[in-house]
């Protein structure tokens, strides 16, 4: 089992900044990735970026690029989503995720991430 918690969401204006953090533990994670989903009212959750745990790789969504930034800190076992020049496009409740297959198996509780006009 694993247990991720993220924070760091909330209310920011157009152009602002946000940094969310995923606290993971409960196993160990050497192979694995973590993303990052989010889901707007009435659409369907969509990938934002994931990282490898044990290397280097990421990845994004093409509407993020140049804007977020995902980062991990194993000592931590925290991950991290830099949010900047944020839109109202991005408002959504933000969701971290583990994968170690094919498939997005432990998800986290989310947290909201508003972005005023």
């Amino acid at each position: 089992q694993a247990l991720l918690v993220e924070s760091g969401g909330g209310l920011v204006q157009t152009g602002g900044s946000l940094r969310l953090h995923c606290a993971a533990s409960g196993r160990a994670f050497s192979n694995h990735f973590i993303g990052w989903f989010r889901q707007a009212p009435g659409k369907e959750r969509e990938f934002v970026a994931s990282i490898s745990w044990g290397g280097k790789s990421t990845s994004y969504r093409n509407s993020v690029k140049g804007r977020f930034t995902i980062s991990k800190d194993t000592a931590k076992n925290t991950v991290y989503l830099q949010m900047n020049s944020l839109k109202p496009e991005d408002t959504a409740v933000y969701y971290c995720t583990l994968r170690e297959g094919s498939t997005w198996d432990y998800w986290g509780q989310g947290t909201q991430v508003t972005v005023s006009s």
